[in-house]
């Protein structure tokens, strides 16, 4: 199912996009971007019901949704940007109400969207779920605040959660290819919440952040960057505050990102950024998505071929979503040390089966695929709910 709106004032474009439903939900972020396509949100619901099938768990409290998708066509830095959401999610509200269970992604804050569904009259930007909860909408909406009001170093964990998820993907990578974490180099394209989490905890495990990018370019460090001064010191949007790089640091072109050198390279940013071109000269070990669909399907084969591996989006980015469901439905307490130790357990168990899984030099992908096909059957014959 795909609902498409335009918006009177501006001509933005926005699209949600039903792939799978379970029990009559689907879950799903909501992004703005300029450019953003149909055919992009399309592909994303479609990432967004494997991601839901990964997290099931054999007697869990929390049971998969469907998957589904949000995307607003326009630029978040634009000054009339929170007009065009509030319209859009008005304009989508019966499907907030009824069916699609959104957050945050790419370009929107939740922040946001808790204020405009708080003036819709809607308990939150998942109300269509909390009918599924088992102890009650008012058990899990209270854990769920508790969640959000966690914090790691003064960044609320609602910002963080998955891209620790993303940093642990990305350490049991580099242990599947017999890489010390010690000294690795990282490069990371986008510094928002998925990307600015993810250098944090690769640095924390004492990985080098030698190249960051953001909307304005790129700035690096041989011997690393400062990672948590530039995370306090960055925008609302991921952009980095020059003010606060040190002397050695230098700043590079925006599309140096791809040519700098690294053990671990994570795309955190817009989709379809790494193509064949690309995917030929990366100088990189290991690939991790912590953006939705950033590599093409003939560039990912084609750096298996060369013997780096891609850890797919659904898979390495399903912490934010995961933690949601975990802590609304009640299987982790919602604290910072519950959710990371989660994390790790599951981070653990899919990147090591994938990797398992998965024929030297061919994708990743397919391995996951088949795990979460195999986990979302699991999951229906579990509860005996239809797809």
């Amino acid at each position: 199912m795909t609902a498409t709106w335009t918006d009177a004032g501006t001509g933005a474009r926005g699209h949600v996009v039903i792939d799978t439903r379970i029990r009559g939900v689907a879950g799903g972020g909501l992004r703005m971007r300029p450019g953003l396509t149909v055919e992009e949100v399309t592909d994303l619901a479609r990432a967004m019901t494997r991601k839901e099938a990964l997290a099931f768990r054999p007697g869990a409290r929390y049971v998969p949704l469907g998957g589904a998708k949000g995307g607003i066509d326009f630029d978040p830095r634009d000054p009339r940007a929170l007009g065009v959401l509030e319209r859009f999610v008005e304009a989508m509200r019966p499907l907030l109400e009824h069916v699609w269970a959104a957050g945050e992604d790419m370009g929107v804050r939740q922040d946001d969207l808790d204020r405009i569904a708080a003036g819709l009259g809607l308990r939150s930007t998942v109300d269509c779920v909390l009918g599924l909860v088992d102890d009650g909408a008012d058990a899990g909406l209270e854990r769920l605040d508790a969640a959000f009001a966690a914090q790691d170093r003064g960044i609320g964990l609602g910002e963080l959660v998955g891209g620790y998820g993303v940093a642990r993907a990305a350490l049991e990578a580099l242990g599947r290819i017999a890489i010390a974490p010690a000294g690795a180099r990282v490069v990371v394209q986008g510094f928002g919440s998925m990307g600015g989490a993810t250098a944090r905890y690769l640095a924390d495990a004492g990985l080098r952040v030698v190249g960051l990018a953001d909307v304005d370019g790129v700035v690096a460090a041989a011997d690393g960057l400062d990672v948590e001064t530039l995370l306090h010191t960055r925008d609302r949007h991921g952009r980095i505050d020059r003010a606060a790089l040190r002397p050695g640091d230098v700043e590079r072109p925006g599309g140096d990102w791809a040519r700098i050198p690294c053990e671990v390279l994570v795309p955190a940013a817009a989709s379809y950024v790494i193509g064949e071109e690309l995917a030929a000269a990366l100088d990189a070990r290991v690939v991790v998505e912590a953006a939705n669909v950033p590599t093409l399907p003939a560039a990912e084969a084609l750096l298996a071929g060369r013997g780096i591996p891609v850890v797919p989006d659904f898979m390495a980015n399903l912490a934010t979503n995961a933690w949601w469901w975990w802590t609304l439905f009640g299987d982790i307490e919602p604290t910072v040390d519950a959710a990371f130790a989660q994390v790790d357990a599951t981070m653990e168990e899919l990147v090591g089966e994938a990797f398992a899984r998965a024929p030297e030099r061919t994708p990743l992908r397919a391995a996951a695929e088949q795990m979460a096909d195999e986990r979302a059957a699991a999951a229906a014959a579990a509860q005996g709910v239809t797809t």
